[in-house]
């Protein structure tokens, strides 16, 4: 038996334009880190919406999830990343000062390497 960590890597791409969707990579992300397999959501495109500070506070929960606020509050508890686009933050005028607590920007080649190193990768 290897010792080795199984990883998963989720990419969220969605925020209130599609609440369901942006809420199922810390659903599922959740269940991963209860289960010890480290995982890391990747925030692109409209995506990185959700770790700019406030945005989640009164968005609608999608899919009969909890309040995405929580989903993404217990994530990092429990030990989960949360990696932000660099280049799509600057292209929606966010700076990384409005970032929430606990999210890293990252760009194309940290993600590629994540993506390898993943046992397995989603796409929201």
């Amino acid at each position: 038996m290897s010792d080795k960590q199984e990883k998963i890597l989720y990419i969220a791409t969605h925020a209130n334009d599609d609440p369901e969707k942006a809420h199922l990579p810390f659903v599922l992300g959740n269940a991963a880190l209860a289960m010890d397999i480290k995982a890391t959501v990747v925030l692109q495109s409209n995506g990185v919406y959700l770790a700019r500070k406030g945005f989640v506070d009164h968005m609608v929960s999608g899919g009969g999830f909890p309040p995405i606020k929580k989903l993404m509050a217990d994530f990092v508890e429990l030990g989960g990343e949360i990696k932000v686009c660099k280049p799509c933050i600057a292209e929606r005028n966010i700076d990384e000062n409005d970032l929430i607590e606990g999210a890293e920007t990252t760009a194309g080649g940290a993600v590629n390497i994540a993506a390898i190193e993943a046992d397995a990768v989603f796409v929201f």
